[in-house]
């Protein structure tokens, strides 16, 4: 044993015997996680996030998050002399004289746009495949929760700069503040520290935005991670996975190094794209003024939606009591985004309560095997794409030499004629996919061969699939509908029976499904 060896051994000892560490450590260094692409989704948004944490913090140093007006000499010539802000005049500062600066902004904003990206794909790939369902329905609150979080942090991140685009945003900002009844003018002078700009909402969002915010992720992720850990992964069917299982590399030395591997990734890929990609160029933009609004006007993608929501709501208002509801700002700024954050939040439990399902599930589903889940989760992200299309409709229009009216009707029409096709047609598409599983199962995989048989039909010669395969494409359950009685036994009218109808409707609907091939199907087919 070397000396190095001996040091090392004397104090793991030394630690074990005050801490009881070894115990511990051997448990949980070992301890087992499925491998599959789809699972780094989550990692890239933690990667992202760190990402996030090491450039802020260096911008911090440079960044003067102050609305007094200062007169800037820097060196950028266009704007020498002008009157802006100490924040605007700080982050050209940063641009221009930092030794790195600018890099460090850009990598700060593709960061962002890469958590928020990740935040989203993660969410999409625990919802299709189910993973939200119990035990797990906290950790999917949470993760709603940091999206939401996430949209907030990074709308406050490229208002912070106090140009003439991020201007823009936070008078929209305060319109829907304002929009709020009763309270909105009340909230909007405590938020702007009086009338509109104000000179304390740059100092008050920045302890927000590396403060309160970045404290409230570390917490959430926390959590999460530690969620995650003890419930242990989910994991997708295969050969000896099973609801008491998980099928793996151990975290040391495997899991662990192809983790460390992907974040150096992920940062490589973030920095590479700070350094060649453009993006936030406040230099154009100039400082803002309440009296100018700069063209082409538009958030980051995560914002996008909500702007164009915004921007297709007719002009509705209404006086009532005295009071100015002004529905167009009130609809798509406040109840809409409220309604599809709490139903998406709530989800696990609503369809738990319409299967009846209270069963732990640690295997995941296959999209198709769950049409209904899958069509209404896709019927969402239509709604979110025709949103987004609108909230880039001058781009849009000035790109494709199209008028904004004709976007915003189509915007317009489509927001509620789109998603329910898009409904119908994937759940079409989850009933055609599992009718192919089905066929597959029973009459084999296509060889291509054609074969002439004696009376001189030509048929195609079917090679049966593998019992992995076979397997693979009937291990899902297909849960019966709810069966809810109106009375019981004796025919007392039960109560709630409107409930339960809904219930028993939509339990039905949710169960629609094609028959999975069985093993007295294949003997079936065999016989003949």
């Amino acid at each position: 044993m070397t000396a190095r060896e001996r040091i090392a051994g004397s104090v793991a000892n030394y630690v074990d015997e005050r801490t009881g560490a070894a115990k511990w450590m051997k448990k949980n260094l070992t301890k087992v996680f499925p491998d599959h692409w789809s699972f780094l989704l989550g990692e890239i948004a933690l990667y992202s996030f760190v990402i996030l944490l090491l450039s802020g913090t260096f911008l911090t140093f440079w960044f003067d998050p102050s609305q007094r007006e200062v007169i800037y000499d820097g060196s950028y010539e266009p704007l020498q002399g002008l009157e802006m802000s100490a924040a605007y005049a700080s982050t050209l500062d940063i641009s221009f004289e930092i030794r790195g600066g600018l890099l460090m902004r850009q990598i700060h904003h593709w960061a962002a746009l890469i958590f928020m990206a990740a935040i989203v794909v993660h969410l999409m790939r625990v919802y299709f495949t189910g993973a939200f369902r119990k035990p797990r329905e906290f950790n999917w609150i949470i993760g709603v929760g940091l999206l939401t979080l996430g949209i907030v942090e990074g709308f406050l991140g490229y208002s912070l700069p106090d140009d003439l685009l991020s201007g823009t945003g936070i008078r929209i900002a305060e319109a829907i503040i304002q929009a709020l009844p009763l309270v909105g003018s009340y909230l909007a002078f405590f938020a702007f520290g009086g009338a509109f700009p104000g000179e304390a909402f740059i100092p008050r969002i920045y302890t927000v935005h590396v403060l309160l915010l970045p404290g409230a992720f570390l917490a959430l992720i926390t959590v999460h991670l530690m969620l995650v850990w003890y419930q242990k992964h989910t994991q997708y069917p295969g050969p000896g996975r099973t609801e008491k299982n998980v099928v793996g590399y151990p975290l040391l030395p495997v899991y662990m190094a192809k983790a460390g591997g992907f974040f150096f990734i992920v940062f490589g890929v973030t920095a590479f794209l700070g350094a060649v990609a453009s993006i936030n160029p406040i230099w154009l933009y100039g400082p803002y003024t309440p009296a100018q609004v700069s063209a082409g006007s538009q958030p980051d993608w995560y914002m996008g939606w909500l702007d164009g929501l915004v921007r297709m709501a007719p002009p509705l208002e209404s006086y009532i009591f005295g009071y100015t509801i002004s529905w167009n700002i009130l609809i798509p700024g406040l109840i809409v985004p409220g309604i599809l954050f709490t139903g998406m939040a709530l989800y696990p439990f609503i369809e738990s309560w319409i299967t009846g399902d209270k069963r732990e599930h640690h295997l995941l589903d296959r999209p198709r095997n769950a049409p209904n889940r899958t069509a209404l989760g896709v019927m969402s992200l239509t709604f979110m794409l025709v949103a987004l299309i609108n909230g880039g409709n001058d781009i849009i229009a000035t790109t494709f030499d199209l008028t904004i009216n004709q976007i915003m009707w189509f915007s317009r029409i489509g927001i509620f004629v789109l998603p329910p096709l898009a409904f119908v047609i994937t759940k079409r598409l989850c009933l055609s996919l599992q009718r192919a599983d089905r066929e597959l199962v029973l009459h084999g995989r296509e060889t291509g061969r054609l074969v002439m048989m004696p009376h001189g039909e030509f048929v195609e010669v079917h090679e049966p699939i593998s019992p992995e395969k076979a397997w693979l494409l009937t291990q899902h359950e297909q849960n019966p509908p709810l069966a809810l009685e109106e009375s019981d036994l004796r025919g007392v009218r039960r109560p709630g029976v409107l409930k339960n109808k809904l219930r028993a409707r939509l339990s039905k609907a949710h169960a629609v499904s094609i028959p999975k091939a069985t093993a007295e199907d294949l003997k079936e087919i065999e016989h003949h």
